[in-house]
């Protein structure tokens, strides 16, 4: 009977080798996954590893593809594929070669006998903290096909809301930079040459037509000076916002404008809040989630700081509710719907209906911007050109009086 070399997993995450004796490898993989076992790799005895040569690419893969890679792995594992063989698979058929390069570096790494979540964590630019702490847990427990699911639903979420605000802004930032162009072409173009005409016939100016016309001047006579400023300006404030205190003052920026901010506090409470329900839910435990949710908001440092003294709370025995509450940032229903949640016992179940009530909040507003923000920007860009148009022809009714009389 043909003999076959196997690495499986346990339900306690311990790494083993063997050889099953069987018919075909269809039955060595029933047998040892009737045992309880995530098969890793197994092949016949003689057989000798192979793995596809590493393609060089870069390390350009978005968050579609890899919530696609994270259901296949884990229906081909449900399909009882064993791990490596899946990995193999998807690493030589992936349509995106930086993925495809990454997944097998990380199937010849799981395949000598590593564990997934060691191999994913030498790729960060590709899987962040989030990835590793969730495929550990599902190592951990034996439910890495359930680990997954869950990552390419959390995957999925995060790419809907992106794509959603992408989506409702790409319109005006087209319609906004067509009708700058404009404005820009009558102040640089079309307003000179009404200067000259009107500095011909040594007319006085309305001041109006007086303010535009030096505007138009400085413009014109000193556009090179101006870029040089506004590029110098953009990289110093680009140098300050890159140190922690200048990230600081850039996240109080944030928060404190102006009906935008309430839109970021919502899309970071959003993001905050599934995050942590899918690693509570994987068996992540409530520390070593808020240790990864301190990693993913390494741009706040207003989150970061606060995620890290809830953090220290809860380590010292207080309850997750009031160690949030305690720090000031959360907002009240955030920390009200925890205590319940607490009290009741399904603290995964109500973080999952906040981060829900965070989603339909952003929907919402984005539905109100696209609505407003286009009428508001014809009016107000159409309003600037006819106030212009307005100033040329203030003079223009003048020298028409001039001529009658």
């Amino acid at each position: 009977m043909p003999k076959y070399i196997y690495t499986v997993q346990d339900a306690q995450g311990t790494v083993s080798t063997g050889v099953a004796d069987a018919s075909d490898e269809d039955q060595a993989v029933l047998a040892l996954q009737n045992r309880g076992f995530l098969i890793l790799s197994i092949q016949p005895e003689q057989a000798s590893r192979k793995f596809i040569g590493i393609r060089k690419s870069g390390t350009n893969v978005s968050g579609r593809e890899l919530a696609f890679f994270a259901d296949q792995v884990a229906t081909l594992i449900t399909g009882g594929v064993p791990l490596v063989k899946a990995l193999s698979l998807l690493g030589e058929h992936t349509q995106n070669k930086a993925l495809g390069n990454v997944v097998l570096k990380i199937t010849k790494e799981v395949g000598s006998g590593g564990s997934l979540h060691k191999a994913l964590e030498k790729h960060p630019k590709v899987f962040d903290n989030i990835w590793v702490s969730l495929v550990q847990a599902g190592e951990m427990s034996g439910q890495l096909p359930g680990a997954l699911k869950q990552i390419a639903a959390y995957a999925a979420s995060k790419e809907t809301i992106k794509s959603k605000i992408i989506t409702a802004i790409a319109y005006p930032a087209v319609l906004m930079t067509m009708s700058l162009g404009v404005l820009a072409y009558f102040i640089v173009f079309i307003v000179p040459v009404f200067a000259g005409i009107f500095k011909d016939f040594d007319l006085k100016l309305p001041i109006l037509t007086q303010v535009i016309v030096n505007f138009s001047s400085l413009i014109a006579g000193y556009w090179v000076l101006i870029m040089v400023v506004c590029v110098g300006a953009f990289l110093a404030a680009k140098a300050y916002i890159s140190t922690p205190p200048g990230r600081l003052t850039w996240n109080y920026i944030q928060f404190g404008t102006p009906v935008l901010g309430d839109f970021i506090k919502n899309i970071i409470m959003e993001r905050l809040l599934t995050t942590m329900a899918t690693l509570i839910k994987s068996g992540v435990s409530i520390l070593n989630a808020l240790t990864v949710l301190e990693g993913s908001f390494n741009n706040n440092l207003i989150i970061k700081g606060a995620l890290k003294k809830a953090k220290a709370d809860i380590a010292s025995g207080k309850s997750v509710s009031e160690s949030f509450k305690k720090t000031g940032i959360f907002p009240p229903l955030v920390t009200e719907m925890m205590w319940m949640g607490e009290e009741s016992g399904k603290l995964p179940d109500i973080i999952n209906t906040l981060s829900r009530f965070y989603q339909e909040q952003i929907e919402q507003f984005l539905n109100r911007f696209s609505s407003l923000i286009d009428p508001i920007l014809v009016v107000g860009i159409g309003g600037i050109i006819g106030v212009i148009v307005m100033s040329i022809f203030m003079p223009i009714f003048q020298l028409s009086q001039i001529g009658a009389k």
